[in-house]
């Protein structure tokens, strides 16, 4: 299944941003809109009301309304939607303007409109203010909407009249209608192009990670070295490119280790196999006397546990660098385990001509069986190495944050560019001694592998510690430290 377009999402989501900032702002427009005509109205209706009251007031009789209409019908006069009526005070209509069937309804019978035919409208008294709150909303004929004011006024000879001044606000609400559609309009055409150009800057935003991929899509078995370049990369993307290229620094290093480790073993284990089958090839060019042949399955016998041991040490490299390798953590005094590991290669080396001694204690934390086995490799190299007569000094420290194993011994220096590599897998500082004596923990006589060094570097990350090698022309020393538990 095709995942989604992270541009098509990123299009998606800022076009609905949009949209919901165009309907707030659109509807925060149309609110103001609404409110600032029916202000404008109210303001209108409000000042016509007024004038007409105080021109009612100046007129002597209900006659003079009749007689001074048009001067009375001034104030709504250019303004369609404005309506007037002025009833006398009997309740008769005298005078109407602009009306369009918007306001009072003529009796059926009499044929005349009465301020009886008006909505229920609270009269304003011809002594107080008139103002917005006076206003009344009511539908006239044709549902047409319609907002005005009824107000007494006081004429001359003590007669109240009435006057209505109205608005039809269909204009307005018309008005409105079409600005809410243009706003809807407006606002589908800029979600719509608000999405276009978002997807188009967006894609164009993650071009960088397409370029990424590109770069490591080249990457293969023969370009382990190809890198990606961080030269147009954007600042948000450069912990990305270096994470990528520190990761393929890793591939390509575990590749040119395990390449190096493949070639390396098949190499040693050729050279046991090469032995055995030379050596059956000469027993079997003529016969052979009995003991010649115990003296070839002998020597073939050796061959087999230099294999073996072999085998048992990738197995334990391969088991230890696995994730879940269990380890049985213990507190023990490293001094003493150290006096018994001397104790277990004694006759090695008095075989050797060389003495060990133990010095120091201190408790460390560690894999009892590991602990004994790094040990072990080292001092089995020591005793490989020291010239007769020499010593071996095995000895047990502790400082404020780790504990420190030294494995010290006489004899030639190792050159300054091989002490780091000695830890290697194979790696061997004089090659022609790979058939000497080497350590391991198997009983008995032990051949070179070239994997005790890189073992015990492996048992010491195993417990979060390290291991290096110093050498000088007094001894060299191979150094485990064990850090502290917390």
């Amino acid at each position: 299944m095709r995942g989604r377009s992270l541009a098509a999402a990123l299009a998606l989501a800022f076009g609905a941003t949009t949209l919901a900032v165009f309907v707030l702002v659109g509807s925060f427009l149309y609110v103001a809109l609404e409110k600032q005509i029916k202000a404008q109205d109210n303001l209108d209706i409000v000042l016509a009301a007024r004038h007409a009251r105080r021109l009612a007031e100046e007129l002597d009789s209900a006659q003079g309304i009749r007689e001074h209409s048009e001067r009375l019908t001034s104030i709504v006069l250019g303004n369609e939607a404005m309506s007037m009526e002025v009833f006398d005070p009997d309740g008769t209509r005298a005078i109407e303007h602009n009306i369009a069937g918007a306001l009072a309804v003529p009796d059926a019978a009499s044929g005349a409109a009465t301020i009886a035919a008006l909505p229920p409208l609270a009269r304003v008294a011809a002594t107080a203010r008139i103002t917005e709150t006076d206003i009344g909303d009511w539908t006239g004929r044709g549902g047409a909407p319609i907002r005005g004011i009824l107000t007494d006024a006081r004429l001359r000879n003590g007669d109240t009249a009435s006057v209505l001044v109205a608005r039809n606000m269909s204009d307005r609400w018309l008005l409105l209608d079409r600005y809410r559609d243009k706003l809807n309009m407006a606002g589908v055409a800029g979600v719509a192009l608000a999405m276009l150009l978002g997807y188009l800057l967006i894609r164009a935003a993650l071009r960088p990670l397409r370029d990424i991929a590109a770069s490591a899509s080249l990457v293969t078995v023969n370009r382990l070295d190809t890198r990606i370049s961080v030269a147009r990369v954007p600042r948000e993307l450069e912990t990305l490119v270096a994470s990528l290229n520190a990761m393929l620094e890793r591939v390509e290093h575990g590749f040119q280790r395990l390449s190096r480790f493949t070639a390396d073993l098949a190499h040693d284990m050729r050279t046991p196999l090469s032995n055995m089958r030379g050596a059956a090839e000469v027993a079997l060019a003529r016969p052979r006397s009995v003991d010649e042949y115990e003296t070839l399955l002998a020597s073939n016998l050796e061959e087999c546990d230099r294999l073996s041991r072999m085998i048992e040490s990738v197995l334990f490299l391969a088991r230890a660098e696995h994730p879940q390798f269990v380890k049985q953590l213990r507190e023990f005094d490293a001094g003493q385990e150290l006096t018994h590991i001397a104790d277990y290669f004694e006759g090695i080396a008095e075989e050797a001509n060389v003495r060990v001694r133990v010095n120091g204690a201190a408790n460390v934390t560690a894999d009892l069986e590991l602990f004994r086995r790094a040990v072990s490799n080292l001092l089995a190299n020591a005793i490989r190495y020291t010239p007769p007569v020499g010593e071996i000094v095995l000895d047990a420290s502790a400082s404020a944050d780790a504990v420190r194993v030294t494995v010290e011994n006489q004899g030639q220096p190792i050159p300054a560019e091989h002490l780091e590599r000695i830890f290697d897998r194979f790696y061997r500082v004089d090659p022609s001694r790979s058939s000497l004596p080497s350590a391991g923990l198997s009983q008995g006589s032990m051949g070179s592998t070239g994997l005790g060094l890189a073992i015990v570097r492996t048992i010491m990350e195993l417990h979060g510690g390290s291991v290096h090698a110093e050498s000088d022309a007094r001894s060299t020393r191979f150094v485990l430290r064990f850090p502290r538990a917390r």
